[in-house]
This record gives C-alpha cells, sequence and structure tokens, in this order.
C-alpha cells in the first residue's frame, strides 16, 4: 500500500534491533485517515472470504481492526492481555510473546465473542517473529472457527514470522512489507 508506505518513509524510525517505530500514526499516536484506508484495503482483500467477524489483539490492532471490520459490516473482538473482573464467564487463552516488549503475555477472549463455525480474519499491526498472529489462529482454532486469513500492517518480510505464517498454512496479506531495516535504513520488498 503506497500510502502506507510513505508515511513510514517519512514518519517511521528504523532503530537497532530490527525494531520500527510508527507511533507517531499507528501506536501510539492514530492516523484516522490512514486507519480507514488501510480498513478499506484489508475489507477489499478479504471480501471474497466471507468473514463473519474481525479478531485483533490489544491496543495496537484495535483501530486497524475496528476499520476493517466496520468496512467489512461485522464485529470486531479484541484478545485482552489482563483479566477484568468483569471477565467472569469461559474464556478462550494462549500465551503470545511480545518481539517488542520482550515479555510473554497471557491473552483471553470470551468464549461467546468467539463462536464455533465462524470465519475469522485476523488483523495486527506487525508481523515479526510470528507469535501474536500464530496466538490468535490458535485461539480461532480453539474455537471450533476458521481463520480466513490474516492481514498485516507491516511485515517484516526478513524474520520468521513470514515463513512461519505460510507453513502453518493461513492466507497472510501485508500492507507494507519491510526487506530490511539494516543500518537503520528502512527498505521495502518491490
Amino acid at each position: 500500500m503506497e500510502l502506507l508506505e510513505q508515511r513510514i518513509l517519512e514518519e517511521g524510525h528504523a532503530l537497532p534491533g530490527n525494531v520500527l517505530k510508527v507511533d507517531s500514526f499507528l501506536n501510539q499516536q492514530i492516523a484516522p485517515d490512514l486507519s480507514l484506508k488501510m480498513g478499506e484495503d484489508f475489507a477489499a482483500h478479504f471480501a471474497e472470504s466471507h468473514i463473519d467477524r474481525v479478531l485483533t489483539i490489544e491496543a495496537s490492532g484495535i483501530a486497524i481492526g475496528l476499520t476493517t471490520a466496520l468496512k467489512l459490516g461485522v464485529p470486531l473482538v479484541f484478545a485482552r492481555k489482563k483479566k477484568s473482573i468483569l471477565m467472569t464467564e469461559e474464556i478462550f487463552s494462549t500465551e503470545i510473546y511480545s518481539y517488542t516488549k520482550k515479555e510473554k503475555n497471557m491473552v483471553l477472549v470470551p468464549k461467546k465473542f468467539l463462536p464455533a463455525n465462524e470465519n475469522v480474519l485476523i488483523i495486527d499491526d506487525f508481523l515479526a517473529n510470528g507469535d501474536s498472529a500464530l496466538g490468535l489462529a490458535r485461539l480461532v482454532k480453539e474455537a471450533g472457527a476458521t481463520v480466513a486469513g490474516i492481514g498485516i500492517v507491516i511485515e517484516k518480510s526478513f524474520q520468521q514470522g513470514y515463513q512461519k505464517v505460510l507453513d502453518a498454512g493461513y492466507p497472510l496479506y501485508s500492507l507494507a512489507r519491510i526487506k530490511s531495516l539494516d543500518n537503520c535504513k528502512i527498505e521495502f520488498m518491490d
């Protein structure tokens, strides 16, 4: 997606350790116009997949998940990283390692929000090692639903997540594919 790539080049910062900082429009501050365009792109790409709901993880995936769900006309569900006292019903849970935070989180979704026999589109902000996307896929599978696709805003194609998702057999669509962050320089796939 050319608009996203341009925004990454203008406002993104490649940091040591293969980290891409895009907090001015995606992770800390949200650019609503760009979020809407990204949701439209995901919805158009997965339009023929008969999506019943969108699943993401808090917090950075929520804005893009919401715009995608809005364009598809389906609900958005997000996995929580902490259990609330209000979460008294049965839940699906799985452990996910965060690449940027260098920590493991148990993520939770109430079973009532992830019904069996549905086609679920997973949306996430980054694909690095694949832990978040594959963790959400585990929740979908545990629910007896189908992962209809995985939509990623920014894919770091040089890390192992891309191959892990493909090896797992999930349809993968990324809006921006980073080839390299070597020497703190952002280089996109052709």
